[in-house]
């Protein structure tokens, strides 16, 4: 079994830019001793590796025993991370100030007291631009040290400051992290259960979200306040499937950015995300115009010099405008367009295994495994949907449910009679020990175990019943889960009226494209 992913040195190797990799072979050989440039070997030999063996290393590295392999790496490992950390001094503000304070520690403990404080009002300044609490905090407490132990000629005056700033990012500090904890907190619930599946999972939620929101969270202006504030009333309605409160708090998200768009670079994860939820919430309002709108903002942005300077932000921008465009075929039926992503998608989704978590791995299995059962290509999509199945990954039980859900009708479009009742057994099994089934789901579960036997002529009928049980439930919101996920009435639908699914979903798209948002119903969605 591969180590690609156990051994931290081949992981930290394969992470670097050819820029990275020339910088430290400067680096190195500028800085070590004539012994240490053995080192350069291992790093050669481990860059050259397609996956970590050990073994296979050792025979690179004549002369070298396991137990010197193993103080090597640990060497190796080190002086990367010297390296990158003189190649990224400047490329982000927490580097940047850290840096200086580091360099104000050095003068105070020179003795140079007047010299270090000098310093550590530019690093304040700069702190407080970009909201940056924590090296404020550090900052304040050199501060002190230095006015109880020198005379400034300013201690009464200094002091009284120093005590007014300290209070003061304490509150904050106090304030952020209780709200950065809730934010944290639902985003681990939806990334665990997905959305709430019953009245109990939504009462669960809201009795947790109102008794640990901090009071007068609201009255707080700062930026991280603010940021994980709409943060968390994002996840709150996003658990519920109030795509409303939803999408207007994804939008405080993106517009705190622009209001401040000296952060954008500062946290440029949390604004590539927030507009990632944006566009997610105008794709669960299929609000069409201000999805491609908000997709052109990313698509922007993550052209920029600056995200693609930055690899984790190129990946993170890739994988959410893929994302995005998978949704759109979604939402205007052209699953056969579609598809045309998917070879780039699974090209990259392997180049960027070692930095893609198991959970995004999962959704692009589920949407693609979606576009092939959208086009008419089931065994395809049953071969996507096994991915999901056979990983026993415990996360997203929703997805889990709908994942065994779409397979068990992938099935019954191949027509293979001969195992769909066992197979709707085994799933209908699966979704009830998950507490997943909605009344969606059951209706589903009774057509399909009353269909087996039905001739053609007699189905049509019991399809239309079918459709009829559950198209009033389209506005139940606790059984709209089940059509995020699987737009079961559009299916039913090309059934009953014998055309394509996508041609379905693309005449819908079509007449709501038409169709003028009524003021008093719809969001405004005017401040994007």
């Amino acid at each position: 079994m591969s180590n690609r992913t156990s051994d931290t040195l081949f992981q930290l190797i394969h992470s670097l830019e050819k820029s990275e990799k020339r910088h430290f072979k400067l680096y190195i050989k500028r800085s070590s001793a004539k012994e240490d440039l053995k080192i350069i070997q291992l790093f050669d030999a481990l860059d050259k590796m397609s996956e970590y063996d050990e073994r296979l290393l050792l025979k690179k590295l004549p002369g070298t025993e396991k137990p010197q392999l193993s103080n090597l790496k640990t060497h190796l490992y080190k002086q990367v991370l010297a390296s990158l950390r003189l190649l990224k001094r400047t490329d982000n503000i927490d580097f940047e100030l850290n840096e200086q304070l580091e360099y104000a520690r050095i003068l105070y403990y020179k003795g140079l007291y007047l010299q270090s404080l000098k310093i550590l009002d530019k690093v304040k300044e700069q702190a407080q631009l970009y909201f940056q609490d924590s090296i404020l905090m550090q900052v304040i407490s050199l501060e002190k040290k230095i006015e109880n132990l020198h005379i400034t000629r300013s201690i009464q005056h200094k002091a009284d400051e120093l005590a007014a700033e300290s209070n003061g990012v304490h509150e904050r500090r106090w304030m952020i992290t209780q709200l950065s904890n809730l934010s944290l907190q639902l985003y681990s619930w939806y990334v665990k259960n997905g959305h709430a599946r019953n009245e109990e999972d939504e009462k669960d939620v809201r009795v947790f979200f109102r008794s640990t929101l901090p009071r007068n969270a609201h009255k707080h202006s700062g930026f991280y306040e603010r940021l994980y504030l709409y943060q968390s009333y994002c996840w709150y309605a996003f658990i519920r499937q109030d795509f409303l409160m939803y999408y207007r708090y994804t939008q405080k998200w993106v517009d705190l950015f622009h209001e401040f768009p000296n952060m954008i670079n500062v946290e440029a994860g949390h604004y590539i995300k927030g507009l990632h939820n944006l566009i997610n919430a105008h794709f669960d309002l299929r609000n069409d115009q201000m999805f491609e709108a908000t997709l052109k903002v990313l698509e922007d942005f993550a052209a920029s010099s600056f995200v693609q300077h930055h690899e984790n932000f190129r990946i993170q921008t890739f994988v959410y405008i893929k994302q995005a465009k998978i949704n759109k075929h979604f939402m205007q039926g052209s699953f056969k367009e579609g598809l045309e992503l998917v070879p780039l998608l699974e090209e990259k989704l392997s180049e960027y295994s070692l930095f893609l978590d198991t959970h995004r791995i999962l959704v692009f299995n589920y949407k693609i495994a979606s576009l092939y059962f959208g086009s008419g290509d089931y065994s395809t999509s049953i071969d996507y949907l096994q991915r999901i199945i056979n990983d026993n990954v415990d996360l997203r039980t929703d997805l889990q449910c709908y994942s065994r859900l779409l397979h068990l009708m992938a099935h019954y479009e191949l027509g293979n009679f001969d195992i769909i009742e066992s197979l709707t057994k085994s799933v209908y099994r699966f979704m009830a020990k998950m507490k997943n089934l909605t009344v969606v789901e059951e209706e589903m579960f009774r057509f399909l175990r009353s269909s087996f036997h039905l001739s053609r002529r007699q189905l049509k009928p019991e399809m239309e019943a079918f459709l009829q049980k559950i198209k009033h439930l389209e506005k139940n919101r606790f059984e709209t889960r089940s059509f995020a996920y699987l737009d079961v009435i559009s299916w039913v639908e090309s059934k009953v009226h014998q055309k394509p699914m996508s041609e379905v979903i693309r005449e819908k798209y079509l007449a709501r494209k038409k169709r003028r948002y009524h003021p008093t119903l719809q969001p405004d969605f005017s401040k994007t």
